[in-house]
C-alpha cells in the first residue's frame, strides 16, 4: 500500500499520456503524472476534444485563425486551476501551437498541441 504522506503532497493524479496512448512502466502498469503536468494534459485533451485545433489546421483566413486562436485560449482559461487572463496561444507552425498559462497552485505551464493532436 502506498505511503499516505506520499498521496497527500499530489492533488491531481491522472494517467500519463504520451503519443496518444497511455505511457506503461518498466512493469507494463499505466504510469501517473501529477499536479503541473496532470493539468496541462487536461487543458490539451480539451483542446484536441473541442475540435479547435483541427479547426485551426482546416482554416486559411488569418482573421478566422486568430479567432479559433483566442477561443483556444478562453477554453484552457475555463479550467478553474488556471489563472484567468494568462492563457497564450502562439502558433508556431501551421500545424503546432503552444499554450502557456498560469496555474494557482503550481504555477506556469506549457503544451503543445500538434496537427496529429499529439
Amino acid at each position: 500500500m502506498p505511503d499516505s504522506h506520499l498521496l497527500e503532497s499530489k492533488k491531481y493524479i491522472d494517467i500519463k499520456v504520451i503519443d496518444g496512448g497511455w505511457d506503461m512502466d518498466a512493469g507494463q502498469q499505466p504510469a501517473e503524472c501529477s499536479d503541473l503536468y496532470s493539468i496541462a494534459q487536461d487543458i490539451k485533451h480539451a483542446i484536441m476534444e473541442s475540435g479547435l485545433a483541427r479547426q485551426l489546421v482546416a482554416e486559411r483566413n488569418p482573421a478566422l485563425r486568430a479567432d479559433v486562436m483566442v477561443q483556444i485560449e478562453q477554453l484552457a482559461e475555463r479550467d478553474v486551476r488556471v489563472v484567468p487572463g494568462t492563457a497564450t496561444a502562439t502558433e508556431l507552425e501551421a500545424s503546432e501551437i503552444t499554450l502557456t498559462a498560469t496555474a494557482y497552485e503550481y504555477g506556469d505551464l506549457e503544451l503543445s498541441v500538434g496537427e496529429n493532436g499529439a
